[in-house]
């Protein structure tokens, strides 16, 4: 009932930096890998909200209200100016492993907030998952469980790059990376709201 353009979509797509993948990797760096297991359920639950959500919208009332797709995307692009601030104000401060700067929340409302999710649910899943149950069940299925070894695979890459002993390669050198490519990924987001009013 899946196809595996679908799960090379969903793969492919997941892999890409984005706003949930920097958190992840971030979250690698401050706390490692055992620590940030936490935040993969966040990102499991943010991921099928907002797809379902998406889903749902685009089938029933996109045609009628074409303006609230890129009003979400500028609330989307917002809210990823704040994490990136945040990332980047917290990058001279030292680490502190018991109280990790990126909580499950923030993973959460990123996660919810990630355009990925529109792109999944609009161009992705097929159009047919959101008018029959079996299609959804067996295509959302899928996707859940891709999410978690790709995530696990974001918060390796942080852990390693922070363990690695180049100078240059350090706490908040690689925070502030993920802060601009942040930023870069809201102002693309952002272009693509205004193109699309």
């Amino acid at each position: 009932m899946f196809s595996w353009l679908f799960v090379s979509l969903v793969i492919t797509i997941l892999l890409t930096p984005g706003p949930t993948n920097t958190l992840l990797a971030s979250s690698g760096i401050e706390t490692g890998v055992k620590k940030s297991l936490k935040l993969i359920p966040a990102e499991v639950v943010g991921y099928f909200i907002a797809i379902s959500a998406w889903g749902v919208l685009i089938d029933s009332i996109a045609e009628s209200l074409p303006i609230l797709p890129p009003i979400l995307k500028l609330f989307s692009a917002v809210y990823i100016i704040y994490l990136a601030f945040k990332l980047w104000k917290t990058s001279t401060v030292a680490a502190d492993l018991n109280q990790p700067s990126i909580t499950a929340k923030a993973l959460f409302c990123a996660t919810m907030l990630n355009p990925k999710a529109l792109l999944f649910a609009s161009a992705v899943f097929p159009a047919v998952a959101w008018s029959n149950l079996q299609a959804y069940t067996v295509h959302m299925g899928l996707f859940l469980c891709l999410i978690a070894p790709i995530a696990l695979f974001w918060v390796f890459i942080g852990s390693v790059l922070v363990a690695n002993k180049i100078s240059w390669l350090n706490q908040k050198n690689l925070q502030r990376t993920a802060s601009l490519v942040l930023v870069s990924f809201s102002v693309l987001l952002n272009y693509s709201a205004f193109m699309s009013i």
